[in-house]
């Protein structure tokens, strides 16, 4: 077997795009979702793709979170969730994602999201069985793996294979 130099071997990988998100629940477990104008998903956590300037998953989470809700989140990583979707027909790589949680919303901070409208239209806190009328299946399997992980107090992991 011939090894190549790392430079040359990460070109023969498959390639992924990358994402972190926060989670957030209101002081009754409910948890929070934003409705996109522009995605075929639309409901999202706060959060979205690492781009060259990001650190890492959990820097584009605070930022991004901060850019579409306004909330400023200060608490350190606590990883609930890694997903993995494989690439499909509607996203042409693979996608892995990360998702930190960002605690309990009070009331006060909840009225105090301010939502970006070239992003996001409005934003919702709903109990799991609301979410999952309203949300999409693969939406709703994140939701409810998040709520398992915070309730178990360990991370959990969402596999969505090709087809």
């Amino acid at each position: 077997m011939t090894w190549l130099p790392p430079e040359e071997y990460v070109r023969t990988l498959p390639n992924a795009t990358m994402y972190g998100a926060l989670y957030f629940t209101d002081e009754d477990g409910n948890p929070l979702g934003l409705q996109s104008v522009r995605s075929a998903e639309a409901w999202q956590l706060p959060g979205g793709n690492v781009e060259h300037e990001d650190a890492s998953p959990f820097v584009t989470a605070v930022r991004e979170c901060r850019e579409e809700t306004g909330i400023v989140f200060t608490g350190e990583p606590a990883l609930l969730l890694t997903h993995f979707r494989a690439a499909d027909a509607a996203w042409p790589c693979d996608k892995v994602g990360f998702v930190f949680d960002g605690g309990i919303l009070t009331p006060e901070a909840l009225d105090g999201i301010v939502l970006d409208p070239s992003e996001h239209d409005t934003w919702r806190v709903a109990t799991l069985a609301e979410w999952e009328a309203m949300a999409g299946v693969r939406v709703f399997r994140r939701i409810r793996a998040l709520a398992e992980a915070r309730s178990r107090g360990a991370a959990g992991f969402v596999l969505e294979p090709r087809g």
